[in-house]
């Protein structure tokens, strides 16, 4: 089953109007929650930055967060999914083909289904190998938009070299992965990217700031070169669905002899707490 427009109906009834905007122009937004046992991860977190996606594209979602957030819990009992995603995407609407906003009150498009995805554990337990390329994207990556394109060529360059992530950086500046952000330590210090407009900010990049925070793990926020980045001590990256995945060598450069370095794996480890203590212990 899927939720569309208000509605459970099954999969293969679900159909989009070829002159609908997302599918067009690529406008609209989504989110990407992660499921463990059941139950959602960091939801709220979701949600919002859903919500506000939409505003900064002017896409006026009036759907009440709560009820949203109903509607996906009984999305992921409807499709007895334990361990998993749920996607929603959210677009302007079906109107005939023009750049500017249609005029008028036209519906907007509104989808989200689940899918299995099971913890990438040895991912996360050996770490993985990351390559890093020019940021071609536009200005306004804080905005979580269908727009993809400049992410999927980066992920697909990644594929073609062997590694699992391409890392961005605009001239000597790092931001942040095809789909994650990036962490490296120093001296025992953690940093990553301010969140600005250069960058998404990742709601597993937030967790991990609270972490650090928290547990008095020493954290700056600021940018830092891709000198830097290959001079740190360890690298890691994050998002909802790689979790806090060790990064064991960039283009040459190799961290720890390709193991995951000792403040990577406590913070693993804090983040795993985290997510049991929302979801429940994980198997």
């Amino acid at each position: 089953m899927i939720y569309m427009n208000g509605h459970f109906i099954p999969r293969e009834e679900g159909k989009i109007d070829i002159e609908d905007r997302g599918f067009q122009f690529g406008d609209g937004v989504y989110e990407v929650i992660r499921v463990y046992n059941g139950k959602m991860f960091g939801t709220h977190e979701h949600i919002e930055r859903l919500f506000e996606s939409a505003n900064k594209l002017h896409i006026n979602y009036k759907e009440n967060h709560t009820h949203l957030l109903a509607q996906m819990e009984e999305l992921i009992k409807m499709n007895q999914l334990q361990d998993g995603i749920v996607y929603i995407q959210i677009s302007r609407g079906t109107s005939l083909r023009s750049h500017a906003f249609p005029t008028g009150d036209i519906p907007l498009t509104v989808v989200a289904y689940t899918s299995k995805l099971i913890r990438p554990e040895q991912t996360l337990m050996n770490g993985a190998k990351c390559l890093l390329t020019e940021d071609i994207r536009w200005l306004r990556c804080d905005i979580k938009s269908v727009n993809l394109l400049g992410n999927v060529l980066a992920k697909q360059k990644a594929a073609e070299n062997g590694c699992y992530e391409a890392i961005f950086h605009r001239g000597d500046i790092v931001t942040e992965g095809s789909s994650s952000n990036v962490f490296i330590i120093k001296d025992g210090v953690v940093k990553t990217h301010p969140a600005n407009q250069f960058i998404l900010n990742g709601i597993t990049r937030r967790k991990i700031i609270e972490i650090c925070n928290n547990h008095d793990i020493p954290f700056v926020e600021e940018t830092f070169t891709k000198y830097q980045l290959l001079e740190a001590d360890e690298v890691f990256i994050t998002s909802t669905t790689s979790e806090v995945t060790p990064v064991i060598a960039i283009d040459k450069k190799i961290y720890n002899d390709e193991k995951p370095g000792e403040v990577t794996k406590t913070i693993q480890s804090l983040f795993l707490k985290e997510i049991e203590k929302e979801c429940g212990t994980l198997s």
